[in-house]
Parts: structure tokens; sequence; C-alpha cells
């Protein structure tokens, strides 16, 4: 069980990466966290995936406020995507014709509803903008769908005056990513195992993996 998890938790991130690299690619317009990502990096002259690990990690500081712990899924997130948006960059060509970039976007939107199911189904904790939103929704009592909105208008907006790309894209991943990974999770989640405790008689549910999925998690994914 152990193995899958782990399997699956390494291949989502990557997969993850990849799709970032797509949407790049496609030209149509980036999902806000991204729009914000290639504007960071169209100033500092830096790589987006560089840009990605930093603020994943900058991201990370202000879950101390929030009360929130990253678990292992967490850290290889804030490393790991943005090495392979960096890879799926070098390796993925340009469009210049609209039904290569159409073709591209649609692509990117369905693997990375595949890779969002694969590592929050993993259960190895939430990446670092998921908990920052449903750690927010925890510590105020603000739905999550109020804190993801809150948070994304302002880095979408950020984004944007840097100079991150904001089009059709922007807003078909908004539109289909949510009802997409709650399609794919339930195919992706890795039961709990369960343990018999020991001279009782009984099952006993094993402990569950730090952040494993919750509604609050798959509303923010």
């Amino acid at each position: 069980m152990m193995t899958r998890r782990l399997l699956q938790l390494f291949t989502g991130l990557a997969m993850y990466g990849i799709s970032l690299a797509m949407f790049i690619r496609a030209g149509l317009g980036l999902d806000p966290w991204d729009v914000f990502h290639q504007g960071v990096a169209g100033k500092t002259g830096l790589s987006i995936g560089a840009v990605v690990v930093i603020v994943s990690f900058l991201v990370l500081l202000l879950w101390i406020p929030l009360r929130q712990w990253p678990g292992f899924g967490t850290l290889c997130n804030a490393i790991l995507v943005g090495v392979f948006a960096d890879v799926g960059l070098a390796l993925i060509p340009e469009f210049s014709h609209l039904g290569g970039q159409i073709g591209m976007l649609a692509g990117a939107v369905l693997l990375n509803g595949i890779a969002s199911a694969c590592y929050i189904g993993a259960r190895f904790g939430p990446g670092a903008r998921d908990g920052l939103m449903t750690g927010l929704a925890r510590r105020t009592g603000w739905s999550v769908r109020t804190s993801r909105t809150g948070i994304e208008i302002v880095v979408l907006g950020t984004g944007w005056l840097l100079g991150g790309s904001v089009g059709v894209g922007t807003v078909v991943y908004a539109l289909a990513i949510g009802p997409l990974v709650q399609l794919l999770l339930p195919r992706f989640t890795v039961p709990e195992t369960r343990k018999v405790a020991a001279g009782k008689g009984g099952d006993q549910a094993g402990g569950p993996g730090v952040g494993e999925p919750s509604e609050a998690a798959v509303s923010a994914a």
C-alpha cells in the first residue's frame, strides 16, 4: 500500500508540473496561481519552475499563524512541481496555430485534473496553496470557496499586473478543474488500512495520513 501511495504521489506531482508547462505552451491563459508565477518569472528573470518552488515555500510560512502542518507530500509538492514544470517547458514546443493551442489546453486541463486526484488521493498532505485555503477557512470560519476565491482574486490580479497570461484558458481551468477532480478523486484515493487492536478483538482504524483528502481539500484542488 505504501509503495502505491508513493508512486501515485510522485507520478501526480510530475504530471502536475508537466501540465503547467502545457498551459504555458498553449498560450491561451493560465490558472490564477500560475498567472502570478509567470508574472514574477517575467520580472525577475527566474525560470517559472524556480518561481513555483520559491513561492511554495513562502506560502508555507503563512501556514504558521494558521497552525497548519505540512505533510511529506506537501514538501514534495513544493519542490517537484516546479522542477517538472521546467522539464516540460524544455521538452514541449510552442504552438503557433489555434488548433494546436486548443488541443494543448484541453490536454493540460485533463492532465492537471488527473495529477491533482493522484497526489491528493495518495494522502500525504495537501499542496502549499491548497493548505493555505483550507487553513484560512478553518481559522476564520469562512467557507473554502470564499477563502479560495479571495486568495485567487488577489494572486490573479497581481500576476496580471506583473504581465502574467490571462485568457480563455484561465476561464476554462476555473470551470473545469473542480468537477474533474471531484469525478476522478474516488478512483485514485488510496483507502485507509485498518488495524486490529491487539487484545481488544475488534477493528480500529489506522491513523489517517497527514492531510489526507477531506471535502475541504477536494474543494480547494
